[in-house]
């Protein structure tokens, strides 16, 4: 049997950094105009509902998300949610049942303090439309049974199941003001099999199969390899014209990669802070921006801080492809202190942003998304 690694996390303390004061967060806000969530009709989430339901445990929160209610719903977390309820998962089967928090149209799904928020869950928003999800710790669900493949890669490789968040075939989202990370789990806490980490972690959170207008904004993400992947397979030609997502004044501290990895989507960075180091003891940095298969990203006055990047490659990743090359354009941003640099000019991404935007200079990025970044500080701008 393979080893499981729950008792790990549920013997581990709740990070510390999670018990700051809250501050008011408004339940009814929609998206705001400066991201493609507000276009085409914007993101309410469950703004039109006529109470609050307020959850504390795995039962209440699976009654308050049933899909047989009808209507709008909010949905406020009061606490820390286990959703394997003190009972170690049997199996990546039995994980994929109990762990699962799946998310109905016209949902706001909201923490009610700065320590609001789950552990072995998967949020899913999968086939529908109008859902927000703000000011939640998520805690990266570790996969009790990864698979070793050795056909991964030249020298094999660990392949784990479930992220934190997964949106798939979905409209009108919108992702705001959480933090991710897979404290205390993190990496170099795994038991080392076939001579890697048992990689026990997929996605912080991912974005697939033609999902659309999206702003993930004001998020935490930390301590993570595969952060965000938009767009799963160079072979899903239906997420063309589609994955219209902006990422504005997020935090990516010390992930990997994939902060995002974009394949098709017309993408807009802006006012995202990068903090990595590529000696970490960890998570070593290998890139922030993936520019892969049809992507179309356009970016503005992002913020990067890598320890011994050599230029702007180590940033910005360009995954080569003859028959489709993503294009990266990019305005103001900061590489340590200077310019981006040359990989700021890979081509024409054929779009324009379609809405009013007013990005903050890159030199100012770093404060502003560290005073407002992750759960507990909904008071941001």
């Amino acid at each position: 049997m393979k080893p499981n690694f729950l008792m790990l996390f549920l013997a581990l303390a709740w990070p510390a950094a999670w018990s700051a004061t809250a501050a008011p967060l408004q339940l009814r806000q929609e998206a705001p105009p400066d991201g493609w969530a507000a276009q085409a009709g914007g993101t309410r989430g469950g703004a039109d509902a006529t109470a609050v339901v307020t959850v504390s445990d795995a039962a209440q929160l699976r009654r308050a998300l049933d899909p047989a209610i009808k209507g709008s719903r909010i949905v406020l977390v009061d606490g820390v949610i286990d959703m394997s309820e003190g009972r170690p998962y049997a199996s990546t089967a039995d994980q994929a049942r109990r762990g699962l928090v799946r998310l109905p149209s016209n949902t706001t799904l909201a923490g009610a303090g700065a320590a609001s928020g789950f552990i072995n869950a998967q949020l899913l928003v999968a086939k529908v439309e109008q859902v927000v999800i703000r000011n939640l710790n998520l805690r990266n669900p570790c996969d009790v049974a990864p698979e070793w493949d050795p056909q991964d890669g030249p020298t094999g490789g660990w392949n784990a199941q479930f992220d934190a968040i997964s949106i798939v075939d979905a409209r009108h989202v919108w992702v705001d003001h959480n933090s991710f990370t897979d404290a205390p789990v993190t990496d170099d806490t795994l038991p080392v099999e076939h001579g890697k980490p048992k990689q026990c972690h997929d996605g912080a959170l991912d974005i697939r199969d033609a999902s659309d207008f999206v702003t993930v904004s004001y998020n935490h993400f930390a301590l993570h390899a595969k952060t965000m992947l938009i767009g799963a397979s160079d072979k899903a030609v239906g997420d063309a014209d589609h994955l219209r997502i902006t990422l504005s004044n997020n935090l990516f501290e010390h992930v990997t990669s994939r902060a995002p990895r974009v394949r098709f989507g017309q993408v807009h960075l802006f006012n995202n802070y990068y903090v990595g180091e590529r000696r970490h003891p960890s998570y070593k940095h290998g890139y922030s921006v993936g520019v892969a298969f049809g992507a179309r990203i356009v970016s503005h006055a992002n913020a990067f801080e890598i320890a011994d990047a050599r230029d702007c490659t180590n940033a910005v990743s360009l995954f080569a492809s003859a028959t489709n090359p993503g294009a990266f354009k990019d305005q103001g941003s900061l590489l340590n202190g200077g310019l981006l640099g040359a990989c700021s000019a890979t081509g024409d991404p054929g779009w324009t942003v379609p809405y009013a935007f007013a990005p903050i200079p890159a030199a100012d990025v770093p404060a502003h998304v560290r005073a407002h970044a992750g759960a507990g500080k909904q008071a941001a701008p």
